[in-house]
């Protein structure tokens, strides 16, 4: 009689009660109920299919664009960065990212391969999947501009991919199938020079790095920008750079960036991004749309 074959072991790392503080922009927040590293896409499809996981499902990367509150997030946080990390060419003008890769690392990969129109993306202080649900942008370009196709996997492990033209997107939107979540994608680019692509990216650094706090801990841009008009402008003129709650900060260098002084909570952040709301709506008419993704529970 034949032996059944086993099912192949998850190689990731599986714990409980896992800290998320380290693995967030502001470095605030709770507990995971479950935190998952896989291995690689493989081993991600093995767990998604072994059942082991605690729903919901919550996805990480480098939690640029997300509060964690202070309660912690039920469920499972499967943390793709570090993990999901490869880069390849895949055509004369074309390259695959996995979702864990930095956006910036992917910039940079596109300058050295003699591919240009990704250089907006080393602004973008996330990985391509954070990029890709939210159509992240900066400098003028957005994620999805250069998007080909994506592969995603569901809640069986199964993979597909999907043509740019099945999702709708827009300023910081995108709608698309669901229960899928975006494992990488393939970027169709423009030929360039290799030198001219990497000095466009030390300039749009060297902004970033004259205009944005990026010493502090912070998540990004906190607000969509109104039509029209720039959040930063309506903070500035309200009055609220350098506002205090604890130790949550709006930036005094640019006004749609709270920063964490150093021991705010989330709960002082999430605080003070309402104050900033009502401050602007009461004074300007306007209804600040927070860009930020707010996960888990607040302490009880």
């Amino acid at each position: 009689m034949m032996a059944r074959e086993r099912e192949p072991s998850i190689r990731g790392t599986l714990g409980y009660a896992e800290p998320l503080r380290a693995l967030n922009g502001w470095r605030v927040g709770g507990e995971a109920e479950c935190l998952f590293r896989p291995a690689d896409l493989e081993d991600l499809r093995l767990f998604m299919r072994s059942g082991m996981a605690i729903e919901p499902l919550t996805w990480l990367g480098l939690g640029s664009n997300v509060l964690i509150r202070d309660g912690g997030v039920r469920g499972t946080v499967v943390a793709l960065h570090g993990a999901l990390d490869g880069l390849t060419l895949t055509g004369a003008r074309q390259m695959t990212a996995e979702a864990g890769v930095p956006c910036a690392k992917v910039a940079r990969f596109a300058a050295r391969e003699g591919l240009a129109g990704a250089e907006f993306l080393a602004g973008i202080p996330g990985t391509m999947g954070g990029a890709l649900a939210m159509n992240a942008g900066a400098f003028g370009g957005e994620t999805w501009d250069v998007v080909e196709a994506v592969t995603t996997i569901d809640r069986n492990g199964v993979l597909r991919e999907r043509g740019a033209d099945e999702f709708r997107t827009g300023y910081r939107f995108v709608d698309g199938p669901q229960g899928e979540w975006f494992v990488a994608t393939r970027l169709a680019l423009e030929s360039g020079a290799s030198q001219a692509g990497r000095e466009r990216i030390r300039e749009l650094l060297a902004r970033r790095g004259a205009t944005q706090p990026t010493g502090l801990p912070s998540c990004g841009s906190v607000f969509r920008n109104p039509p029209g008009d720039h959040a930063a402008r309506l903070i500035e003129s309200a009055g609220l750079k350098g506002v205090c709650i604890g130790g949550a900060c709006v930036s005094e260098k640019h006004a749609n960036f709270i920063v964490n002084m150093g021991e705010a909570s989330a709960a002082d952040i999430e605080t003070l991004i309402r104050h900033v709301q009502a401050e602007v709506a009461a004074r300007h008419g306007v209804d600040l749309l927070a860009e930020v993704r707010i996960l888990g529970e607040p302490v009880s």
